[in-house]
This record gives structure tokens, sequence and C-alpha cells, in this order.
């Protein structure tokens, strides 16, 4: 159509299934896209996923507007923990709450935040019963000009997706000075430098995420380290 009217026509694609995708639909979505003038992807992971294909793409960054956020440093660090994701079974948000039912046997005044709904609420909320945890909050759906207070009183941000690309509670995580236990997913190891900028653990790990993050919080100078360097990425992402 775009053709037809003489228009260039941009695709942005932004999903973390891209692979599955272009290799489930090889004969429909490959020569669709090849029509397109320009093919925008946020990240260099999804750049890689598509020259599988033979498809060129340009990388443009997902942004943060770092002016709603506040950095700080958490001195001491302690473990109140942030997720923000949608509770749907790619983010894998269960294997965050297996993960703090362990963290919580050492530290038993920890305490979860769960932002973001979806239909496995009622699966999660009932694993929190059967694991018998306590200080668990699910906050539901957020509006984006609230969600900085949570990022402000969190120390620990986790995040468990078994797909992803780039997720934008990360960056927002590293405006905040939140240091970031995460799996290693798409293109999180894009963004993030295991033990630099981040913690890495693997896909569907709840005992290498909790691992991770009591090394966190017993180790605050490798925490303080993780979180300004990660700040120092920001500018990257405005």
């Amino acid at each position: 159509i775009g053709r037809l009217f003489g228009k260039k026509v941009v695709l942005n694609y932004h999903s973390g299934e891209a692979e599955d995708h272009l290799r489930c639909w090889p004969r429909t979505s490959v020569p669709i896209m090849k029509l397109a003038d320009a093919l925008i992807v946020p990240s260099p992971y999804l750049v890689d996923v598509f020259r599988k294909f033979g498809l060129q793409a340009t990388a443009v960054a997902n942004i943060i507007d770092v002016g709603r956020f506040k950095f700080h440093e958490r001195k001491p660090l302690l473990p109140i923990f942030l997720s923000n994701r949608n509770l749907y079974p790619l983010y894998n948000v269960a294997c965050i709450v297996r993960a703090f039912a362990i963290i919580q046997q050492k530290f038993p005044e920890a305490k979860l935040r769960i932002a973001g709904d979806g239909r496995q609420r009622a699966a999660l909320e009932a694993l929190v019963r059967e694991l018998k945890l306590r200080n668990v909050e699910f906050y539901g759906l957020v509006a984006p000009d609230k969600m900085s207070d949570l990022y402000d009183e969190a120390h620990v941000f986790l995040n468990s997706s078994n797909i992803d690309n780039m997720p934008g509670s990360i960056l927002e995580s590293f405006a905040s000075g939140l240091p970031v236990v995460s799996t290693n997913a798409g293109g999180i190891p894009y963004i993030i430098t295991h033990e630099r900028t981040g913690l890495l653990v693997p896909k569907n790990d709840h005992h290498a995420m909790a691992s991770w993050a009591i090394h966190l919080l017993e180790s605050p100078e490798l925490a303080e380290s993780i979180a300004h360097n990660a700040y120092e990425e920001s500018p990257a992402y405005t």
C-alpha cells in the first residue's frame, strides 16, 4: 500500500520473540519485512537476530526520561526487592517469588514489591501463600508517573523473564541507582555486563537468582559499583 501511494515504509519491530516468529513463518514474515524501506529495532540483539534471516535492521535504542528518576545510593543496602513486569508466562515472575523464598530464609525481614498485572496474578498470589512468604505486596498496574516512587523505595531490582529484548524497567533501574539481578534472556546481555552493570543468571533458575541477590546484600562494595556503573550507562538511552 505504501508503494502504491509512493510512501516510504518504516517497520518498527520490538518483540523479544523475533527469532521464533521468523523461524515459524519464514515464507510470509521475511518477504514482507524485506518490502519495508527501513527496519528499525531497539537493540543490537535484534539486529543480530534479523541478520540470521537475511534482513538488515538498524538499532534505535529504547529511551528513558532520566528526569523522572532519582539516583541515590543505598547505604546500607537493604533486602527490599522490586519486580516491574506484567504477570504473564514469558516474564516468569514465579521465578522471582521462588527466589525470594530462599532470600527470606536468610533475611527474614526481606520485602518483595511486585508491580504489574496479568492473568497469572491469582496463581502468583497462591504461590506466595503456599510458600508462606511475608512482606510480599502486589501493586497491580502502576501509572508511569508513580513508578519512580517504587524505584526510589526499592534497593534491588529483580527480573526473571524467559523471553526479552530491551526491558525499559531495567533501564529505569539504572537511572534510579538500583542494582539489577536478571536472567540472561534475549537482548538483556546486550545491556547488562555481568558484575559490571548488573548480575546475570540463567533463565528459570531461582536458586541462582537468590544466590546472586544474597551475594549483593553481603557485598555492599559490589552493589555500589554496579549501581554507579549502570547509572553511567543511562545517557545512552536518552
